[in-house]
């Protein structure tokens, strides 16, 4: 199927020439249908005579109706624009061209309607010379067809027209990411909640789960619909009903979208370049501080904060499901006026605080606006049949995204619709290489601050190590500290070749152990003379990973040869001995002889028998 969108200045003929080619009633109001006047969205489809199928959103002309009219061409990838012969260009015919040129449309057809009542050709050349100067014309001249609703005249090339331009419309990307915007949101009995939408990419499924974007809320596809069918399944472009589980229409309105599941990044804040429209005039007066941002069929007030010439930063009143290269409208509600177009740079752009950020910011959104035109320019120039969707920003801008944000995961980087920068550094994780530089420049210092504020300590912590280094997450710390030759033991960062040397004052006392050890090797210090010398547990166990104490059980040390010692000792004994011979040959107490016993049973050198006597291997 095929989506197309009408455009038109009010009483031009749009909905007439809907329902002469689809036979269809587009006015789903009755009070539309008795004033002659579309309010709001309208929806049809027809099999055109080569076989292809399209759909028309035909929308209200009228200029209180714009917000629904840019509901309505928001998704879709095409337009027929209609100007009526015998009264040629109007206010909304400008309108609706500025709105089209800002949404970036390249694919539309310029039908001159009405041709029994006046000469069609004023009015085509004065259409054509406006329709030339807009994005519709990038890839070439727009074709246009001449008719009549009320004699049917022309009818016949219309159809023709039509399936020449769906013919050559991009061909979607029907494995990308859903986002489906929806414009309608109703009840129907037994069936209960559905909603409308024109799919502009991706694939849907009965039984699907989708995210609502307003909420978060996951809901079940209970069914779907296409041109009136049940189906199972639907593939874009496509004009598509889904019936939803578990969820009341009044949850969801015109404006919200239903989303592949984690695969979106909801935004309350963009970076943008504008385009100023060239088919209407430009604001007298400086940018507005608020406008209202139109993109789908989501229309979001926001703050404007110009950052220099044609960039933008953008604050949304609610977020919504934006990526890197979407095409947006903003508009002064207040003075019926398009301010332009923008091209959405950056969905998660730095905060500025410091003293010329801004500036600073402002050159870096040029490059990447650069970037989006000249995709723009290679998309409309080399493949007129490529994928439709936001533009495709090259890897320079992922790049540049990289560089400001230090470290990224690659499905962050994909739901902003960034290219991933090759592989990953680790996991998911990847990283500017100026910011993996100045990571590991700073990564011995802080060790060597850390050793020297806490010279007991066995290595630093891992995870104070990672915010030190800023670091967003601890698997990033095993590869930064690999490549420095560092060692990971334990939940501790060791430095390269760390010394076992001991603070002169603990040096001093562990002499002291030492040496009353040497004279009776297993008469351990009482916790009162290791509390005289200073010797608390973070001493000792310093001590013991340099190699000069034995601690058997907590505040019992040893000199780290008494194992040896013991089972020599314990050699001369009778086999098997008790716990009290032992004790008597090693001239020692029980609060030695047991964890010291019990740690030759550890090390496999005496075996403990069935009575408690003990006996070497």
């Amino acid at each position: 199927m095929h989506v197309v969108a009408t455009a038109g200045h009010v009483d031009h003929g749009k909905s007439t020439l809907v329902r002469r080619l689809t036979g269809m009633e587009p006015d789903r109001w009755a009070e539309e249908r008795r004033r002659g006047l579309t309010i709001d969205l309208g929806f049809a489809w027809t099999t055109l005579p080569d076989g292809a199928e399209v759909a028309f959103v035909d929308v209200p002309g009228h200029e209180r109706f714009v917000p629904n009219m840019l509901a309505g061409v928001g998704p879709v990838p095409a337009v027929m624009i209609v100007v009526a012969a015998d009264e040629g260009w109007m206010p909304q015919s400008a309108e609706h061209l500025a709105a089209l040129d800002a949404l970036g449309v390249r694919h539309g057809l310029l039908v001159v309607s009405r041709a029994d009542l006046a000469d069609q050709e004023p009015a085509l050349a004065e259409a054509s010379a406006h329709v030339m100067r807009t994005s519709l014309a990038r890839a070439g001249p727009v074709p246009s067809v001449v008719v009549s609703g009320a004699t049917g005249a022309g009818l016949d090339d219309l159809r023709a027209a039509l399936s020449r331009l769906v013919a050559g419309l991009p061909v979607p990307d029907v494995a990308a990411d859903l986002r489906l915007w929806v414009d309608r949101s109703f009840t129907i009995g037994g069936a209960g909640t559905v909603v409308t939408g024109t799919l502009p990419a991706g694939t849907l499924h009965a039984g699907d789960e989708l995210v609502l974007a307003s909420t978060g809320a996951r809901l079940r596809v209970r069914g779907l619909q296409t041109t009136g069918r049940q189906v199972d399944t639907v593939t874009a472009v496509a004009r598509v009903a889904v019936n939803l589980r578990g969820v009341d229409r009044r949850a969801i309105a015109r404006g919200d979208a239903l989303l592949t599941p984690d695969a979106w990044l909801p935004t309350t804040m963009v970076d943008a370049a504008l385009h100023a429209s060239p088919s209407t005039d430009p604001p007298r007066h400086e940018m507005p501080t608020h406008l209202v941002l139109h993109v789908g069929s989501a229309a979001v007030p926001v703050r404007v904060r110009p950052l220099g010439q044609a960039v933008l930063r953008l604050t949304l009143s609610r977020p919504l499901p934006l990526r890197v290269g979407d095409r947006v409208l903003l508009r002064d509600p207040g003075r019926h006026h398009i301010v332009g177009g923008g091209t959405v740079l950056d969905t998660r752009p730095p905060i500025l605080t410091r003293r010329g950020a801004a500036a600073t910011r402002a050159i870096d959104l040029t490059t990447l606006a650069d970037l989006a035109e000249r995709a723009t320019d290679t998309t409309d120039t080399t493949d007129t049949k490529a994928a439709a969707g936001p533009v495709a920003l090259p890897a320079a801008a992922t790049a540049q995204h990289l560089r400001h944000r230090g470290f990224v995961r690659g499905a962050e980087l994909r739901a902003m619709g960034l290219p991933a920068p090759g592989r990953p550094i680790v996991g998911d994780w990847h990283a500017a290489p100026q910011a993996w530089r100045a990571a590991l420049d700073r990564l011995l210092p802080a060790l060597e601050e850390w050793h020297r504020a806490h010279p007991l300590d066995d290595g630093m912590p891992a995870d104070v190590l990672r915010r030190r280094l800023g670091l967003p997450d601890q698997a990033l710390l095993a590869p930064l500290t690999a490549q420095a030759g560092l060692v990971a033991r334990d939940g501790r960062i060791h430095r390269p070749g760390s010394s076992t040397a001991l603070p002169a004052r603990l040096e001093a006392a562990v002499a002291t152990v030492a040496a009353e050890l040497a004279r009776a090797p297993f008469a351990a210090p009482e916790a009162e003379r290791l509390r005289q010398l200073g010797l608390g547990a973070r001493e000792l166990a310093a001590a013991e990973r340099a190699g000069r104490l034995l601690r058997i059980a907590d505040g019992v040390v040893l000199l780290p040869d008494a194992v040896q010692r013991a089972t020599r000792t314990l050699a001369a004994l009778p086999q098997p001995f008790t716990l009290s011979q032992a004790r008597q040959a090693l001239a020692t107490t029980r609060r030695v002889a047991v964890p010291l016993l019990e740690l030759m049973d550890r090390k496999r050198i005496t075996e403990r028998l069935p009575d408690s006597s003990r006996r070497l291997r």
